[in-house]
């Protein structure tokens, strides 16, 4: 099982309310030139809370969580992850957040053990506690026999597994996926399954950009549907039938499309 984060991390500064929002975007902007992306997104994440990000492509999700993830800065608006703000306070955020995506982020020609000794470096883990994290990790995600194997052997799903490993190797308390199940055959995304369902039930807030209603309506416990850069709807899981989904979906992009 995955290790649950430490009580849970203390990612909340000091004097910010634990019953603030874990994450928040206030009238959040992005523009690449005169090309809007994301228009006046206000969204507020609790902590422990399991929320698909839904949308067709261009919608906006992936560059949503970039930003909340620190790697692009907004055009404008703000962005607070447990009080701290980005982009001044990026390298706080960082240090809270894992972020996986379709692309594994992995170096081929190391092992394992070696791709995830590189990003313990980055993170200050050294000498044993280093070790026993990489052990644990790899037990967790099912790769502790493969650990000495070269990246570049693996399977698209054993990819995405240890790049799971890789965002968790600093305890983040948030956990960012970016359309995981990209490429994935049917057992190693149920695989996939069991590892996010096992994240968020040890504590971990998730946010996950996927195209898959099915796969959200079962994993998510809220769903947020963005398009043409803006949020047409959000609502938390159980208020949504099994078969409204893929209905709410049509209705909400249909609407905006049509401004």
């Amino acid at each position: 099982m995955l290790t649950p984060p430490p009580n849970p991390l203390p990612i909340h500064r000091e004097g910010e309310s634990s019953e603030h929002a874990l994450i928040e975007t206030r009238d959040l902007v992005k523009a690449y030139g005169l090309l809007p992306v994301l228009r006046k997104i206000n969204v507020q994440i609790q902590r422990g809370e399991f929320v698909a990000l839904l949308g067709p492509n261009g919608s906006g999700k992936s560059t949503l969580l970039r930003q909340l993830a620190g790697l692009s800065k907004p055009t404008a608006g703000q962005i607070l992850v447990g009080g701290w703000s980005l982009p001044d306070e990026a390298d706080a955020v960082r240090a809270q957040i894992g972020l996986v995506s379709h692309k594994p982020l992995l170096y081929e020609n190391l092992t394992a053990r070696e791709n995830l000794r590189f990003f313990a470096k980055l993170y200050g883990l050294a000498g044993d506690e280093r070790e026993q994290r990489i052990d644990s990790l790899l037990k967790q995600v099912g790769l502790y026999k493969r650990g000495f194997d070269l990246v570049r052997t693996y399977s698209r799903g054993m990819l995405q597994r240890l790049s799971i490993a890789r965002a968790l190797l600093h305890e983040p308390d948030v956990l960012l996926f970016d359309e995981p199940y990209t490429g994935l055959d049917q057992d190693a995304a149920t695989v996939l399954d069991d590892l996010l369902i096992t994240a968020h039930e040890s504590g971990r807030t998730i946010v996950m950009a996927t195209h898959q209603l099915e796969r959200a309506r079962r994993l998510a416990s809220r769903v947020v549907i963005l398009s043409r850069g803006g949020v047409v709807y959000d609502d938390v899981m159980e208020h949504i039938a099994r078969a409204q989904l893929a209905a709410i979906y049509s209705d909400a992009t249909s609407m905006a499309a049509a401004r």
